[in-house]
């Protein structure tokens, strides 16, 4: 009987990027979504501060500005608040460290959703801030509980999850910086 020897021919590797690193065209266009809803809600933040710092005329008057001696916190919360936690925030209004703590969250989220970095940070900042907004105007105009605050806490939480910061953003280059690498909570 003959034997039969299988010759195994031995093919060059083939170098080509696995299936996970290919990214479609869907996931594209999602990533340029989510740097979009980024981009115009770190705009959102952006303005409020440079409103309300410069009063522009939009929502604060000039006169109301916070460089000729406005608060940003006394109109709001003084007298726009209702529902359960009135009292507690027509407490706050006008007070400085609440005026100064206000500015610097809006500026600082604004910059960050900007720029792409610090997203998680913005995010936590920043969905803080809408859901005590949300509070101080219990129950909403519009709805039982619904309402825009709620809507882009949400949305804060999913950039940072989705990391948007990485499309149209710093967020690559942020996140190697040694500080990030060390405490990715920075990212």
């Amino acid at each position: 009987m003959e034997t039969m020897t299988a010759t195994i021919e031995r093919t060059p590797a083939v170098t080509t990027a696995p299936a996970a690193e290919i990214e479609t065209t869907r996931q594209k266009a999602t990533r340029y979504v989510w740097a979009g809803l980024r981009l115009a809600l770190g705009w959102v933040f952006l303005w409020a501060f440079l409103d309300k710092m410069f009063g522009l005329g939009h929502e604060t008057p000039a006169k109301n500005a916070w460089i000729n001696g406005g608060s940003p916190t006394k109109g709001f919360l003084g007298n726009a608040v209702e529902g359960p936690f009135a009292g507690f925030y027509q407490g706050l209004a006008g007070a400085a460290w609440a005026d100064w703590l206000f500015m610097l969250g809006l500026l600082g989220i604004g910059v960050a959703l900007m720029l792409g970095i610090g997203i998680r940070l913005a995010a936590v900042a920043g969905g803080l801030l809408l859901i005590l907004m949300w509070t101080a105007v219990l129950p909403p105009a519009n709805n039982p509980f619904m309402d825009d605050h709620l809507i882009y806490a949400g949305l804060l939480a999913g950039l940072a999850l989705v990391g948007a910061g990485n499309t149209l953003g710093l967020g690559r280059v942020w996140a190697k910086l040694p500080l990030v690498q060390r405490l990715p909570w920075l990212k």
